[in-house]
């Protein structure tokens, strides 16, 4: 691989970095909506329901299902941009490594 080639490669890494910081904080954002609506279901549903608080507490639960739901898919989709960043992140220093390694041997 060429010189050229790493640094093209770490410049598209480095944007593809940039572009997944502000798509962790988009994905956060929809998370703490969601969660937010969940507990909003939730409550109502809880103050709707009529019997004893178990009984109050399980049809909020089952009133709650589709937020709860749209709250895990939330979360699910925080964690694979995460695990995304973290890959490019692990991609950025193999080149980089690789850098290294080449100018060590043009040094020989």
């Amino acid at each position: 691989m060429m010189p050229s080639n790493i640094i093209k490669e770490l410049q598209e890494l480095t944007q593809t970095n940039r572009r997944g910081v502000d798509a962790l904080f988009e994905a956060e954002s929809e998370l703490a909506e969601a969660e937010h609506e969940l507990d909003r279901v939730e409550a109502h549903a809880f103050l709707e329901a009529q019997g004893t608080v178990a009984d109050r507490q399980a049809l909020a639960r089952l009133e709650a299902a589709d937020a709860r739901l749209a709250r895990d898919i939330a979360k699910a989709k925080v964690n694979r941009v995460r695990t995304k960043l973290k890959v490019i992140e692990s991609e950025i220093m193999a080149q980089a490594t690789m850098s290294k390694m080449m100018q060590a041997e043009m040094k020989l």
